[in-house]
C-alpha cells in the first residue's frame, strides 16, 4: 500500500510593500492588485492595507515583502511575513 505524501498546507501568499513600522511586531504592509473591468477591460490598480505579524522586527519601512496569511494573531492581526524579496 503507498502512504500519502505529507506536505504542509498552502496558504493564501501575497507580496507588498512595508509602509508602516511604527508598532513593536507588526507591519503594515500595502498590496496592490491588477484587475480588470468586467464591460470597458481597463486595467485599474485596487491596493489593500494588511497588519501583519513581524515577531522578529526583520522589515523595515519601504521593503518589498512576502507575506502569508495564518491563525488570528491579535484583533487585526491575521498574516505573518514569510521573508523580504
Amino acid at each position: 500500500m503507498i502512504q500519502p505524501v505529507k506536505t504542509e498546507p498552502q496558504y493564501r501568499r501575497l507580496t507588498g510593500v512595508v509602509v508602516s513600522d511604527k508598532m513593536p511586531q507588526t507591519r503594515v504592509v500595502r498590496v496592490e492588485i491588477v484587475k480588470i473591468h468586467p464591460k470597458y477591460k481597463k486595467r485599474f490598480v485596487v491596493s489593500k492595507r494588511f497588519a501583519v505579524d513581524d515577531a522578529k522586527n526583520i522589515s523595515k519601512l519601504g521593503d518589498k515583502v512576502v507575506i502569508e496569511a495564518c491563525a488570528p494573531r491579535s484583533r487585526t492581526k491575521r498574516f505573518r511575513i514569510l521573508n523580504k524579496v
